[in-house]
């Protein structure tokens, strides 16, 4: 799984490459959202896992 210092260092990385940023001047920030305010296809996340969790159980 990849920590979060790792994504940090890959997103500077990407933007100082690709954009030409200054890895000393780049902000990143990791902005965690909760799933319950996460939706998809008319529901929130945290429904949907629950979901496919029984119904992982189930089998």
């Amino acid at each position: 799984m990849c920590s979060k210092l790792q994504l940090i260092e890959g997103i500077t990385d990407l933007l100082s490459n690709v954009l030409g940023k200054d890895p000393a001047t780049t902000f990143v920030i990791i902005d965690e959202v909760h799933t319950d305010n996460w939706g998809l296809n008319r529901e929130n996340i945290t429904t949907r896992r629950q979901r496919e969790a029984a119904k992982n159980t189930e089998r």
